[in-house]
């Protein structure tokens, strides 16, 4: 195989490339040369296997944000006043449609995800502040929860007399039981003693580790056990797993653009579910600007002077997406498959394991690192991750997995390898070969890296 993309990817042989040729293309698919000259701004000498954490932004939807960039340095007045809110307008009705909310008025655009989780926790300190919730209700969260929400947790829950439970997960996980267990579990706690969970904050796809969570079921367990609101937190989620505000069934629900649907930094939606009774609808962003009290969506449209432009090339990226065979939905199958074929690849050269199933995996897959490495803490886990970036020219974000009492041999190092329309098989070969050569040299975290 010489590429995951090239054996993914419909090839269009009869492109000439020419723009004076006025014969008709007999596909209008993207070529393997054109994702490469999309993607020609990115670093040749460095193996990018770590699309999860920034994304990538391929540069016809570069060029369309320089050129709302200078629509607004052209004429500031001009631009704030007839174009700014319609091409967000445009951006959150394509978004509407994208994850199926019934409503525009549902969809804000926001930073990023960290900020959807700011405004819904916010929301909730508010509960408790106000006596809607009582001190002592509970706000729920998974144990792999982002580290910046577990912050917004600390920031405005804790100190507004909540209680945070957190929902153990188990990793490597096998099936999607074990998550349904443990999250009936930590209800049942969070339900104790005369207190209610008010807020369950579910991830639909972690981050690291990174597991494809049974959102769905969840939501439904929360329903039948009463739980106020629900929020999934699914910055991976758009472009990357199947999102459908009417199956999902949440309260609230974020994800970034940035991240998997090509779109510069920063961008993310917040759904918001109309409520007949009105719940959620006071919630507001938290930089407060001209438009408070306008409703959020309106509200995150300004929040002063700044570059909205990121916010403004969604139909871009809609166009962007669409030039490959079955738009979003074949670049999502075809990375799912392309990622597990790379993951068990490297586990089965290494003689480790994935960290889930395959249908536990989106366009990311744990993978195993050799136990020989002795990885024993999350400062090892990051001083190798460095030494493969400079060493070795490979990006890819390692996980610490500390081993439970009475585990013995057991793999205590992880790598989240992912997978994007860019990536080559090469990529991975020169992760499997920079072990490979750790190894072989009888490295290990404990002799020390600098060594």
């Amino acid at each position: 195989m010489s590429s995951t993309t090239d054996n993914h990817i419909h090839q269009n042989n009869h492109h000439n490339g020419s723009r004076v040729a006025k014969k008709p293309k007999l596909s209008s698919f993207i070529t393997a040369s054109e994702i490469e000259s999309e993607f020609g701004h990115h670093d040749a000498s460095v193996a990018r296997i770590n699309n999860g954490s920034f994304g990538c932004c391929p540069a016809s939807i570069i060029a369309a944000q320089h050129r709302w960039q200078l629509r607004y340095l052209r004429q500031p007045d001009h631009f704030y006043f007839n174009d700014l809110q319609t091409g967000i307008l445009q951006s959150r009705t394509l978004i509407k449609d994208l994850v199926n909310a019934d409503h525009v008025d549902e969809i804000s655009i926001v930073d990023n995800a960290t900020t959807a989780a700011a405004i819904v926790l916010q929301h909730a300190a508010w509960n408790f502040r106000e006596g809607r919730f009582q001190k002592g209700d509970v706000v729920l969260m998974l144990h792999y929860a982002y580290g910046a929400v577990k912050k917004s947790m600390e920031a405005y829950v804790t100190r507004a007399g909540g209680n945070v439970v957190e929902v153990p997960l188990p990793f490597p996980v096998n099936s999607n039981d074990e998550i349904v267990s443990e999250f009936r579990k930590a209800l049942e706690r969070g339900n104790s003693n005369g207190n209610r969970v008010r807020l369950a904050v579910i991830d639909h796809v972690t981050s690291m580790p990174c597991v494809v969570i049974p959102v769905k079921e969840l939501i439904q367990i929360c329903r039948e056990e009463g739980v106020d609101q629900v929020f999934v937190d699914a910055a991976h989620s758009i472009g990357c797993t199947d999102v459908d505000m009417k199956e999902i069934g949440a309260d609230f629900y974020t994800s970034n653009l940035h991240k998997w649907f090509f779109c510069p930094p920063s961008i993310a939606f917040l759904y918001t579910r109309r409520n007949p009774k009105g719940s959620g609808s006071d919630l507001h962003h938290p930089v407060v600007s001209h438009e408070y009290g306008n409703g959020l969506a309106v509200e995150s449209a300004w929040i002063g002077t700044r570059d909205y432009s990121a916010q403004l090339v969604v139909p871009a990226a809609v166009e962007f997406v669409n030039r490959f065979e079955g738009g979003i939905e074949g670049i999502k199958k075809r990375n799912h498959e392309a990622v597990v074929e790379m993951g068990e690849m490297l586990a089965k050269a290494w003689g480790t394991r994935l960290g889930s199933p395959a249908h536990m995996c989106a366009s990311m897959v744990m993978v195993g690192l050799p136990a020989c490495l002795g990885i024993g803490s999350d400062s090892d886990a990051l001083e190798l991750r460095t030494q493969l970036r400079d060493a070795f020219g490979v990006e890819v974000p390692l996980y610490y997995r500390p081993p439970r009492e009475g585990e013995v041999g057991v793999i205590t190092g992880y790598a989240r390898i992912s997978h994007q329309v860019y990536n080559k098989v090469d990529d991975y070969y020169k992760f499997r070969d920079a072990v490979n050569q750790l190894v072989q040299n009888g490295f290990t975290c404990a002799a020390g890296l600098s060594g």
